[in-house]
């Protein structure tokens, strides 16, 4: 990408992003692989999830190059923090790829820190939050860049979007929108001028999305996470673009990053403004989506921008500030995302657990057994609606308990509230952030 050691630019905004990711917040995504993890570490590749009791029996395990990933820095740095470690290094990568792509672009040095302050503000939660979706935030930033320097200056260095491809189809399931960007790239900014190796590069890349541990059994995987009932509900991980917060700070970066491009401009190109218009569409129905958007829509503000470039000294020292505070936020390591203590008394009963997300996970990672968790597109859709039911506190959930001798719960969550006045449960111990109960 050109970048020296004497760009303290690219090296300010490396270290917002990582920043942001040393906070630590452990999401919802993210411990299950750990476990699953310890197992291809000793030569087992899972057809079915281990530490559930509800049958998995059949489940295509793609993603497992990045349950190995976790696994290893999880026990590499003593637990949580390795997760950290790997969300922080996933942000500066990203933003890394990002301002190095950006340079090329401005009119000046000032963009290059003003439109990743955008994306940064417009998708805070997937730079904070620790989740699997990590390796996406970077490789995106990546094959995008690539992209962005092909549309420049084509050259053969496009067949690097394959590698790219293979490697992130083994870490999460956004390669996806990584074909989709490929694929508007290729065929409206290259094929005109060089058709063969255009088809040549999608064909290989859309290969490369079945070099993983599952192989031709990859579109099953794929299937059942778009067709999951959380991806149908639109729960969770899967909920559309709302009024909320985040989302409200999402829409205003994208409105003023587009504003920009358009006003100062336009600087649009064709193959960016399918893709910026097919993402929008996505976004809509799955808010998380809004990340991808914002990065491509960075290079077209970035093009229309003249922003003087802040004082070299400054911005190094503001680097060393926030690499010195990500240091210190990694070494102190991550709150406990749930309960500890009660998910390892949970997993000492050796009985079947029904729990929240996180706390579930923790039991998991402690040698205990739970019924449903994640990843939920393993388990029979039967299985999948009761217990999102049962999660969300619904009276068509209260059968998921009859499955389980343990409830692990949240007492502020819905299903923890409904928890609390059940009279099938006995409460056996409270800790912060978790209360357990035994089935009657």
């Amino acid at each position: 990408m050109g970048i020296s050691r004497d760009d303290p630019v690219v090296w300010l905004v490396a270290a917002l992003a990582a920043f942001a990711g040393a906070l630590g917040v452990i999401g919802s995504d993210a411990l299950w692989l750990v476990p699953l993890g310890a197992r291809l570490a000793h030569g087992v590749l899972p057809d079915s999830i281990p530490y559930a009791t509800a049958p998995t029996h059949g489940w295509h395990d793609v993603p497992a190059g990045a349950e190995l990933v976790f696994w290893a820095l999880y026990h590499a740095f003593g637990g949580l923090r390795g997760l950290v470690v790997a969300q922080a290094a996933a942000g500066a990568i990203s933003f890394v790829a990002l301002a190095a792509g950006l340079r090329r672009e401005a009119g000046g040095g000032g963009a290059v820190v003003f439109v990743p302050l955008l994306v940064l503000a417009g998708s805070l939660p997937a730079f904070v939050v620790v989740s699997v979706s990590l390796f996406s935030l970077a490789l995106f930033s990546l094959l995008l860049a690539l992209l962005e320097s092909e549309a420049r200056r084509p050259s053969r260095r496009v067949w690097l979007a394959v590698p790219v491809i293979a490697l992130w189809g083994n870490l999460h399931g956004e390669v996806l929108a990584g074909v989709g960007l490929l694929a508007c790239y290729l065929v409206l900014g290259r094929a005109r001028r060089e058709p063969v190796l255009s088809v040549g590069v999608l064909a290989a890349a859309a290969a490369a999305v079945f070099a993983n541990p599952q192989l031709w059994h990859t579109p099953r995987y794929y299937s059942a996470v778009l067709h999951s009932v959380v991806s149908e509900d639109g729960t969770g991980l899967w909920k559309p673009l709302g009024t909320g917060g985040f989302d409200i700070l999402l829409v205003g970066a994208a409105a003023i990053l587009v504003g920009i491009a358009i006003v100062r401009g336009p600087r649009i190109r064709l193959w960016e403004g399918v893709a910026l218009l097919g993402l929008a569409a996505a976004t809509v129905h799955v808010a998380r989506t809004g990340t991808w958007f914002l990065l491509l829509a960075s290079y077209p503000a970035a093009r229309a921008l003249r922003l003087r470039a802040p004082r070299r000294r400054l911005v190094a020292a503001l680097a060393i500030v926030l690499g010195a505070g990500t240091v210190a936020l990694l070494a102190r390591g991550p709150a406990d995302p749930g309960s500890d203590s009660l998910a390892r008394l949970a997993a000492r009963t050796g009985g079947p657990v029904l729990s929240d997300a996180i706390l579930g996970q923790q039991v998991a990672l402690f040698g205990g057994r739970v019924w449903v968790d994640n990843p939920i597109d393993g388990f029979r859709r039967a299985d999948q609606r009761l217990y999102v039911d049962w999660l969300a506190g619904k009276p068509s959930g209260a059968a998921a308990v009859s499955h389980v001798a343990y409830i692990l719960v949240d007492p502020s969550s819905r299903a923890g509230r409904r928890a609390r006045h059940d009279p099938r449960l006995a409460r056996i111990a409270a800790a912060p952030g978790g209360v357990l109960y035994r089935r009657r």
